[in-house]
């Protein structure tokens, strides 16, 4: 039972640690005993994780510094689960006063008049996380405290009485750990006011020669481009961040899928059963891996892990769209769905001149149409070697559009319809069961439908996007019948 008393407190052996000390301990006992410490943090095992737990164990203030969606809030979040669950603390206080060391007046007063009999509380460690997002207007009062006017007026009291101080968000996290999200967004006059604590580790409020001494964890977030886009960081409060850790996008394809995986909305409540080939978890994440070595992409600002998760989101949300407008229980992603995805990519990307020219829509679809090829590739024959053989291997399929065959693929054909159109493409099976061998039978129709938007992006085939369908053709005679389009205009008459 907990002590609900000082003098309980007491009786019970109970003992004060430092926030820090306490996080250190019990990050300890963590360790020792083989817990997953960021559940749910992948890619991050063998290089940012290491480092923030030196960081803790070392009891710094950090700084997460990286490119957005990197994951650093919530990282920065999961600090507060190696705090203890409870911890007591003053009743009412408003900066959770330890009972056996109190630091404000309201605190000393009371356990000054009722002795052992102080009341006691105690707080859960969630309660013991403050968050801040750095804004232009944020002020010291904010971070700090004030006097509030108000309060000496409701109380009767002087301005010069303590208890007239209104705390700001930092003090109410004594014994705790608070983080600033987006630091250099923080005006240099702000950032000033933080030095105090974090070196001499108080505060001091206008208008009182008083110190506090708090508590408490101190923890950042920062964007590189910020440094020089809206703010900085300034020199002093730099020097006084104990450790600063450089996070980064996931390194391999695999660790992207699994990210993705884990948090983009898949499974829904419509009646409709989206089947989602691995395949183009692999084309959904090889489209960021382009984006970010793209020429068009301002690498500098960085390209989330955020579109790949709504990508993922409508690429399911199309498959299911269609599915309901057929009536079908059931369906599988394919490659339209893919094209259907292209917001998420245009409303995450920020790009350099060269790719405003181009236009946001054409560069997400050139970001796509590289992630297609470069996957395409991880299976099936490079049609672009310079090899004859490889080409040879495409040679029925390709001869099939030379004798002037089309197949045309609707947005929203039912899943019969759309397995036999392309079933009349002669070769096509073939291919896909002679290279994807591992792909089950199931998803053989959306193989195929890969395979010939790849030879697409390989300039082997002709493809028109018409509205809601997609028409593939031989490359050559789509050719010659826009030549013709002209003679019959007239542009090519020189007789």
């Amino acid at each position: 039972m907990k002590a609900t008393t000082l003098g309980e407190l007491k009786e019970s052996g109970w003992k004060s640690v430092s926030v820090k000390e306490e996080i250190r301990r019990n990050l300890i006992k963590k360790i020792r005993s083989k817990e997953e410490l960021f559940p749910g943090i992948l890619g991050y095992d063998k290089t940012v994780l290491p480092q923030i737990q030196h960081a803790l164990l070392s009891k710094h203030d950090m700084i997460l510094l990286g490119l957005r969606g990197q994951a650093k809030t919530r990282i920065l979040r999961m600090l507060v689960n190696f705090m203890d669950e409870y911890i007591p603390i003053v009743k009412g206080s408003e900066i959770n006063d330890d009972p056996l060391n109190p630091l404000s007046k309201y605190a000393k007063d009371l356990v000054a008049e009722k002795g052992d009999d102080t009341p006691v509380e105690w707080l859960h460690r969630s309660y013991r996380y403050g968050e801040k997002l750095a804004t232009p207007d944020t002020t010291v009062a904010d971070l700090i405290g004030d006097i509030d006017p108000i309060k000496a007026a409701t109380n009767k009291l002087t301005l010069a009485d303590q208890n007239v101080i209104n705390f700001g968000l930092i003090p109410r996290t004594n014994r705790g750990l608070f983080v600033i999200n987006e630091l250099p967004d923080l005006q240099p006059r702000i950032q000033v006011a933080l030095l105090n604590i974090m070196q001499e580790r108080d505060i001091q409020i206008r208008g009182f020669n008083v110190r506090i001494p708090l508590d408490v964890s101190m923890a950042f977030s920062a964007n590189p481009e910020d440094y020089t886009n809206r703010g900085n960081i300034i020199t002093p409060l730099k020097d006084r961040i104990d450790s600063q850790i450089i996070t980064h996008y996931p390194k391999e394809l695999g660790i992207g899928v699994n990210i993705t995986r884990q948090e983009a909305w898949q499974k829904r409540e419509s009646g409709v059963d989206v089947y989602i080939p691995e395949l183009f978890r692999e084309i959904v994440e090889q489209a960021a891996f382009e984006a970010r070595d793209s020429e068009y992409v301002d690498q500098k600002s960085g390209v989330s892990t955020r579109m790949t998760i709504t990508a993922m989101e409508q690429l399911v949300s199309s498959a299911e769209r269609r599915a309901i407008v057929n009536e079908e229980d059931e369906t599988s992603v394919r490659i339209a769905d893919l094209y259907h995805m292209i917001p998420a990519l245009t409303g995450k990307i920020e790009l350099v001149y060269e790719g405003e020219q181009e236009g946001a829509m054409n560069v997400a679809k050139h970001i796509l149409g590289k992630a297609i090829s470069k996957t395409f590739k991880q299976y099936f024959p490079d049609p672009q070697s310079k090899a004859e053989d490889q080409k040879e291997k495409y040679k029925e399929v390709m001869d099939w559009f030379a004798d002037g065959n089309e197949i045309n693929i609707s947005d929203t054909l039912s899943n019969k319809e759309y397995e036999k159109g392309l079933s009349k493409v002669a070769g096509l099976k073939g291919i896909v069961q002679k290279y994807a061998k591992e792909a089950p039978k199931k998803e053989y129709f959306v193989w195929m439908d890969f395979v010939l938007d790849a030879l697409h992006q390989n300039s082997m085939l002709s493809k028109q996007d018409l509205d809601d369908e997609t028409l593939y053709s031989d490359m050559l005679g789509s050719m010659f019948s826009s030549l013709g389009d002209l003679d019959d205009d007239g542009f090519n008459d020189f007789e």
